[in-house]
């Protein structure tokens, strides 16, 4: 059974879609064993404690640099285990020496279909707010694995959802969520727990 760690900063939507999952045993070999907030604010720190699983806030404002804030994560993921750290709505960039000791076990999930709208900058609504602005008539989301460059990692899985006629930020977040975000997060958690994702260098295949 491989341990889980669920990174967060906001509401939790995503963490309710793995904790939901794992109800229903969708996520096949994997226990979320903690959730790690980047704020002492987050609604998702509620969802974890209501559904009993151990939670720490590592507050991003009490280090002064990225190898500090790491070097905290780090101390609080000490003795837990950890075999997967996945990334729900975590609006931190890590840094180096957590994704060098993490490699290729750290899962993000993507509003968009990556190699569009990603990358610096891109993150929340600000990404809706592109789409919609671009004219595409497609968008979805991504889960990914992550390396040094932002949103650059291996993709494991993608899901189109359509652009409508009418939609603002908000009512395309929430379908890309509903129809995306929340399926392929945690099947791309699923096929990890069950050593299903092969990498070779910028790609995966799903065994």
């Amino acid at each position: 059974m491989k341990n889980i760690a669920v990174f967060v900063s906001g509401g939790g939507t995503n963490l309710q879609a793995l904790i939901d999952a794992e109800k229903r045993g969708e996520i096949k070999n994997g226990k979320i064993v903690l959730v790690l907030a980047s704020n002492e604010n987050a609604y998702a720190l509620e969802r974890a404690k209501k559904a009993g699983i151990e939670s720490v806030v590592v507050n991003k404002k009490n280090y002064p640099s990225k190898a500090e804030y790491d070097k905290a994560v780090l101390d609080a993921l000490e003795g837990k285990s950890i075999d997967l750290i996945v990334l729900a709505g975590f609006l931190t960039i890590l840094g180096e020496d957590l994704i060098k000791q993490y490699r290729n076990r750290i899962i993000n999930i993507h509003p968009s279909l990556i190699p569009m709208f990603c990358g610096d900058g891109f993150y929340g609504k600000r990404v809706h707010t592109a789409v919609l602005e671009s004219g595409v008539k497609v968008t979805g989301a991504t889960a990914h694995f992550v390396n040094e460059i932002t949103d650059g990692g291996a993709i494991i899985l993608q899901k189109a959802v359509p652009v409508e006629q009418g939609d603002n930020e908000d009512i395309l977040q929430y379908r890309v969520m509903r129809q995306a975000e929340w399926e392929i997060l945690p099947k791309a958690v699923s096929l990890f727990c069950e050593d299903r994702i092969k990498t070779n260098g910028n790609k995966t295949e799903i065994l």
